[in-house]
């Protein structure tokens, strides 16, 4: 029986996908967010299949006037053994 498991050294495309607002200058809208998480949920089931390889988390802190904001966002980097010919 093979070993079917992931193998780091398999992989020969990597795809990054940010999902949220990583400039404040640049707010994402929330649809804008939802192809994003659509993009990484077709990465993670479609074939050739990814697998994520690593992961970014970040947040910004906004001073408006009085108000405090905070921006999150992450960043998936999907691994794969090729590069899939339904992605861009």
């Amino acid at each position: 029986m093979a070993d079917e498991r992931f193998q780091l050294p398999d992989v020969r495309f990597i795809k990054r996908i940010v999902v949220g607002t990583s400039h404040h200058t640049q707010m994402k809208s929330e649809d804008e967010i939802e192809k994003a998480l659509a993009l990484l949920n077709r990465c993670l089931t479609d074939t050739p299949k990814g697998v994520i390889i690593g992961m970014e988390k970040s947040f910004i802190l906004l001073n408006l006037a009085e108000h405090q904001m905070v921006l999150q966002y992450l960043v998936y980097h999907i691994g794969f053994p090729r590069r899939p010919m339904w992605l861009e």
